[in-house]
């Protein structure tokens, strides 16, 4: 995704492609939602992803409780 796009005009949820140390916007919008809480995270503030599950995190808190939830860890 080009960091220079103007991504506020998208309004609604993004589908996005996580890849290694990388995402990819599939369907254009400004926020994905928080695989654990449900919370909105924008686009730009995206941080926290598995690739192996496709999930998006809001916090390494919520990857953590994902992981012991599906007893990973």
């Amino acid at each position: 995704m080009n960091r220079h796009e103007n991504r506020m005009n998208m309004p609604g949820e993004a589908q996005v492609q996580f890849l290694d140390a990388d995402f990819r916007v599939v369907k254009p919008g400004n926020f994905v939602r928080c695989a654990v809480t449900g919370t909105t995270i924008p686009i730009d503030e995206l941080r926290y992803w598995s690739v192996e599950r496709q999930e998006a995190y809001a916090s390494p808190d919520a990857a953590l409780q994902r992981l012991k939830a599906l007893g990973i860890i």
